[in-house]
């Protein structure tokens, strides 16, 4: 027998966990009901926010909560207190991987024009939008001359 076939009999031999496979950690299923119904009111902000109109309270409730919605499922649903510390800083990794994507994307994608490209479906729609906005302002411009 090999040693991957020795570990994986010995794996196999062994009783399940009485505390559900979760290190000990003592939650119970009313701890996971209370995370979840923080997470929908979290979602009924999130969503709701945007709507009040004022830049800052939508800025606050998109990323904010989003963030504070991120930490409650790794913290409580991902277990990543009882992992092997390797898989927090692969996790870490991970997010810088996607800021640094970000970073480098995000110059090119958010301008109009780049380095030999321009992005000319963006610059007619700004156009179009122009134009409306112009378009109904003098309208209602000639309704009060009138």
């Amino acid at each position: 027998m090999s040693s991957t076939e020795a570990s994986q009999h010995d794996h196999e031999a062994e009783p399940a966990a009485p505390d559900g496979g979760h290190g000990g950690a003592g939650h119970g299923d009313a701890h996971y009901v209370r995370i979840w119904a923080l997470l929908v009111a979290l979602l009924v902000v999130s969503v709701v926010g945007p709507m009040l109109g004022h830049v800052l309270v939508t800025l606050l409730t998109a990323f904010g909560i989003a963030l504070v919605k991120a930490y409650l499922v790794a913290r409580h649903f991902m277990h990543l207190g009882i992992e092997r510390r390797w898989v927090g800083w692969m996790l870490l990794a991970m997010v810088a991987f996607v800021g640094l994507f970000f970073a480098g994307t995000a110059p090119d994608v958010m301008k109009h024009e780049g380095y030999n490209w321009r992005n000319e479906a963006a610059e007619r729609e700004v156009k179009r939008a122009l134009e409306a906005a112009h378009g109904a302002g003098s309208s209602s411009q000639r309704g009060a001359a009138h």
